[in-house]
C-alpha cells in the first residue's frame, strides 16, 4: 500500500458499484460488453488533488444504478498502459480525471476535470 492509498482509497469505488479496470484484457472485455450496455470508465489519478475532488463530488451524489450502465474505474498511475490504450482505441485524448462513456465499442461521450457532470452522464445514457 502506498501513502496515496490512504488518501485516495480504491474501495470508495467498490462502495458505489464500480469495478476495477486494470488490464488490456479487461479493456477488451469492456469494449465487447459495450455492445450490450453502456459502459462508463472513470480514469482517476491517485496522485492528483483535482481527481480526488471530482471523484468525491461525483460519488457524493452518485445514483446511477449498475443495471443502467457498467461502471469501471482505472487507476491510471498504476495502469498507464491501459489508459494509453483507451486513448488509442477510442480516439480520446488522455486526461485525468476523465469520464468516458462507451457504446458499441465507441466513445459516445468524454469529459474531464471540472466539466465532469453527473447530470450530463445520466443524460448521455438516457436515465
Amino acid at each position: 500500500m502506498s501513502i496515496f492509498d490512504k488518501f485516495f482509497p480504491s474501495d470508495d469505488f467498490e462502495k458505489v458499484g464500480w469495478k476495477t479496470l486494470d488490464s488490456l484484457e479487461g479493456l477488451d472485455e469492456i469494449l465487447a460488453l459495450s455492445s450490450q450496455k453502456t459502459v462508463i470508465i472513470f480514469k482517476h489519478s491517485i496522485r492528483c488533488g483535482t481527481s480526488a475532488q471530482i471523484k468525491d463530488a461525483l460519488f457524493s451524489d452518485w445514483d446511477i444504478d449498475p443495471a443502467d450502465a457498467e461502471l469501471y474505474y482505472l487507476d491510471l498511475i498504476n495502469h498507464r498502459q491501459v489508459s494509453n490504450e483507451i486513448a488509442a482505441r477510442l480516439g480520446i485524448l488522455h486526461q485525468s480525471p476523465q469520464v468516458i462513456l462507451v457504446k458499441n465499442g465507441k466513445a459516445i461521450y468524454a469529459s474531464s476535470h471540472y466539466q465532469i457532470s453527473l447530470d450530463r452522464i445520466k443524460s448521455e445514457i438516457h436515465i
